[in-house]
């Protein structure tokens, strides 16, 4: 299990003076669960991913992540390698089978584009080139940042249904950013809301709990209540009263 206890995390503007980047964020997160992080623009959420993924130690607190665990993360830009092509690429990660690599590129429609360069790929195709390489890990901890930012709708849901299947297989725990409500709401059993900066969280909570009612209008209430909470957001940093 992920143990997070975040109890400060600063950062040095070029001006000299200390910012209070994060403060007070601590929650845990089991095998199997798939976390939706939201918050404001600049509240520090892929800071705190960051901190889990152990790209940045500079913080007060600390952080607890299973012995031997293999983590997969998906940054906010595609990160490839231009000098290698997709197959290279996905190799990198400590891939040995070829089978694995033609059955992630085949789930992801990467398969006309393996031996082609970061250079030649849209967008689009790099970042699914980016998820591929995170789910090729066989991670036990799945962290994404944003994943299916500038996706077109039917691949973002493709890919939402990927990572789904992988979660479920892998029984990996999963957090990812993402300012979508919608799709807070469609992949992730739990949301946890950042408050404006200094990110403070501020709610963490099931989806079930935030949708109650019946089942037809679960979908819909879930949206709301998110909203609720991205407003609460905006304006506290200590705690408000987020009962729905």
């Amino acid at each position: 299990m992920l143990r997070v206890r975040i109890t400060r995390k600063t950062r040095q503007s070029a001006s000299g003076q200390l910012r209070i980047v994060l403060e007070k964020c601590a929650f845990d997160l089991k095998p199997g669960e798939t976390c939706a992080l939201l918050g404001p623009s600049g509240c520090g959420k892929t800071t705190l991913l960051r901190i889990i993924a152990g790209l940045d130690c500079d913080f007060d607190g600390q952080l607890e992540r299973p012995a031997g665990s293999r983590i997969g993360m998906v940054f906010q830009d595609p990160r490839l390698l231009p000098w290698r092509t997709v197959w290279q690429n996905l190799r990198l990660v400590g891939i040995s089978q070829e089978s694995d690599i033609t059955d992630i590129a085949a789930a992801l429609g990467l398969s006309r584009h393996l031996n082609h360069f970061p250079g030649e790929l849209s967008l689009g195709l790099a970042r699914r080139v980016a998820i591929a390489r995170a789910f090729a890990v066989k991670p036990d901890l799945l962290l994404l940042d944003e994943p299916f930012v500038s996706l077109d709708p039917a691949l973002a849901i493709r890919l939402q249904e990927e990572l789904l299947a992988l979660v479920h297989k892998r029984k990996a725990a999963t957090l990812f950013v993402t300012h979508s409500i919608d799709e807070a709401v469609s992949v992730a059993n739990r949301v946890i809301v950042l408050s404006a900066a200094p990110g403070t969280l501020i709610a963490d909570q099931t989806v079930e709990e935030l949708c109650g009612g019946v089942l037809h209008a679960r979908v819909h209430r879930a949206k709301e209540a998110v909203s609720a909470l991205l407003g609460n957001a905006s304006t506290s940093h200590n705690g408000a009263d987020l009962s729905l």
